[in-house]
């Protein structure tokens, strides 16, 4: 079995993972708490607009190997092509805008994630793949 200790915590405005409303999240503010021990591994990630945040879904009890992606009702696919945090490994990616980073803390713009939730690690966003070169959205390339 492997085991990850968190690094940090989430805090945002959503208490249970129904709360996530997936129309507001662009804008919805929350900030990562990363633990003292971890904070000087944040140095020059102020430098960035864009983090990547890998979390552990801790409130998540239960998977599902067929999602409904929201907004796309009649759509039924394999959960490894969808977003859903109903995983067999409830772990979240998510890239956030970073507003500001203060000690231990990032305060970020676009979260995701419920309060509380355990962070597994922090990366910089930075795209490796240019929009202009024709990637293929699976799925989602048919709505």
């Amino acid at each position: 079995m492997t085991a990850f200790a968190p690094i940090g915590r989430i805090d945002s405005p959503f208490e249970r993972p129904g709360d996530v409303d997936h129309d507001l999240v662009d804008e919805t503010e929350g900030t990562i708490v990363v633990d003292e021990k971890y904070a000087a591994g944040l140095d020059g990630l102020e430098g960035f607009s864009h983090i990547v945040i890998l979390a552990h879904l801790d409130q998540i009890d239960d998977y599902h190997l067929r999602a409904r992606p929201p907004h796309v009702e009649a759509v039924e696919v394999g959960v490894f092509a969808t977003r859903s945090p109903h995983r067999p490994n409830p772990i979240a990616q998510t890239v956030v805008e970073l507003l500001e980073r203060d000690g231990n803390r990032l305060h970020v713009r676009g979260l995701d994630l419920v309060d509380g939730t355990p962070v597994l690690d922090i990366k910089p966003y930075v795209p490796t793949v240019s929009e202009d070169e024709g990637l293929a959205l699976g799925w989602l390339d048919e709505r």
